[in-house]
């Protein structure tokens, strides 16, 4: 889900007038913890090739804060109208309003300007059922974070970088969403490198994809490895967590 949006949208086409809806790239959203390109452009309704030409991007390492122009619809609110009118002639949910133009409150007012996000079949807060509950946006998280913490090895150490976090959701010694065991902190320190130096904010490759939607399915190589960590770390407190797994130079323990 992509959440705290802050949405500032200026007009550059001529010719807007009062109550009508207009299309244009003219939206400026902020990035929030936990985004991704990939999450932002199925919410607009665009990809991430154009985000990335759009705002001029050499890569797809975005951050917290950031500013990107995005697609968006501008709608201005008539009398009669409520959310549930507006989403069904555009073919989205309320939800979706709600969360571009970060409003929540149940009443709208004849003048009130709202974007329309993009219509899309992609629902970033839509939950699914897997061995926990999760959104495209936990699936997109988690993805990225195997994608930095595992790239380049097997995809069975890949799977199992997932299914860590998998298990400490279902272990009442850590948070129980994905999004918080990624970004927990413990000690004042984030549990998980990406976080810290900021590749968690790369984009999943679709290996790294497959690989966490296998681990939320339930395919768990560890069977139940709550840390993992490279073989060179000195760290003697992991080193004496037993054992669960080997694969290549990746180690996964309890």
């Amino acid at each position: 889900m992509i959440k705290s949006k802050i949405l500032n949208v200026t007009l550059f086409a001529l010719g807007l007038t009062l109550f009508s809806s207009h299309v244009a790239k003219a939206a400026t959203y902020k990035v929030a913890p936990g985004d991704s390109l990939y999450t932002i452009s199925r919410s607009f309704n665009t990809t991430t090739h154009e985000l990335m030409t759009n705002n001029k991007l050499s890569n797809s390492l975005i951050y917290p804060g950031q500013l990107l122009n995005v697609p968006d619809r501008k709608y201005t609110v008539r009398s009669g109208d409520t959310l549930y009118l507006i989403a069904k002639k555009y073919g989205v949910t309320i939800n979706s309003i709600r969360n571009t133009n970060n409003y929540w409150k149940d009443y709208i007012y004849p003048g009130q300007v709202l974007v329309i996000p993009g219509k899309s079949s992609f629902t970033a807060s839509s939950v699914s059922k897997g061995v926990v509950p999760y959104t495209q946006s936990d699936l997109d998280l988690l993805a990225r974070l195997i994608q930095a913490e595992a790239q380049g090895q097997s995809y069975k150490s890949q799977v199992a970088v997932g299914a860590v976090v998998i298990n400490r959701v279902q272990s009442s010694a850590w948070p129980n969403t994905i999004r918080d065991v990624i970004y927990q902190k413990s000690g004042g320190y984030y549990q998980f490198t990406p976080v810290v130096n900021g590749w968690i904010n790369k984009s999943a490759s679709t290996t790294a994809r497959q690989a966490a939607l296998d681990a939320l399915r339930g395919y768990d190589p560890t069977n139940g490895a709550e840390f993992y960590f490279d073989d060179s770390t000195k760290n003697t407190w992991l080193w004496s967590k037993t054992v669960a797994l080997r694969d290549g130079n990746m180690v996964f323990s309890y």
